[in-house]
Parts: C-alpha cells; structure tokens; sequence
C-alpha cells in the first residue's frame, strides 16, 4: 500500500512539474510576441514620422510654388516667410508627439514583457515547491501506513 502511495504522490510531483514547465514556456512565447510587438510599432512609428516628413516637404514645395506663381517674393514677403515657418513648426510638433507616442509604447510594452517572464518563472518556481510537498506529504504518508 505504502509502495501505490509513493507511486501517486510522484506521478502528482510530475505533473506539477510539467504544468509549471509549461506556465513558462507559455510566457516564455507570449514576452516574445510582445517583444516582436514592440519592434514593430517602433517600425511602424519610424515609417509615419518619415510619411510626414515627406508630405511636410511636398507641402511646401507646392506652397513655395504656388506663391512665386502668384508673384509673391518668397524670400522678403513676410507673410509667406511666417506661413512656411508655422507650417515648419506643426511638422515639427507632429515629429515629436509620434517620437514620443513610440516611445511611451515601447516601453510599456518592455515593462509587460518582463511581467510576463518574471509570471513565467514564478510559475515554474510554483510548481517545483507543490512538487517538493506533494513528494514530502507522500513519503510521510508511506511511513505512516508502513508502522
């Protein structure tokens, strides 16, 4: 009898074992596809920062044209000066609100990356002390049937 309680308790530690094996390979993969996640936002940011660029530089070129056709001098006529100024600084502002926008996501997403593997770990950990009682408790229990 003793001998079945041993067998039970071990095959219980396994189990456990394997299930925290598990929990962190899981996290292991879901940190990863945030990672991947985080690279491809930064990517995405990198690629509407450089849309805008050109479409500032589109802008303006058209702006710069449309004003020498009018018979504007561009470059004393002081109310086009403070139009392509204002235009430089939205662009500019939009710049850095994506800058700062990828960064603010990049890092969050960092932050629930190492969650997910501090919770992955942890998991594993779990599992090897309900491992160690669940083998303590059936040795004990053995001993016991055994008197």
């Amino acid at each position: 009898m003793a001998f079945f309680q041993l067998i039970g308790a071990f095959m219980s530690a396994k189990a456990s074992l394997e299930a925290g094996k598990a929990k962190e390979d899981a996290a292991r993969m879901e940190a990863f596809n945030t990672e991947t996640e985080r690279e491809q936002g930064e990517v995405l940011a990198l690629q509407q920062a450089a849309q805008r660029r050109y479409e500032y530089d589109i802008a303006t070129k058209t702006n710069v044209a449309m004003f020498a056709a009018s018979g504007r001098d561009i470059g004393s006529d002081r109310s086009v000066e403070a139009f392509l100024e204002k235009q430089k600084e939205i662009s500019a502002t939009d710049l850095s609100r994506l800058a700062q926008q990828r960064q603010m996501e990049a890092s969050a997403r960092t932050r629930e990356t190492m969650a997910l593997r501090r919770g992955g770990k942890n998991a594993r950990r779990a599992s090897m002390l309900k491992a160690t009682a669940t083998m303590a408790y059936g040795i004990q229990g053995a001993i016991d049937t055994a008197k």
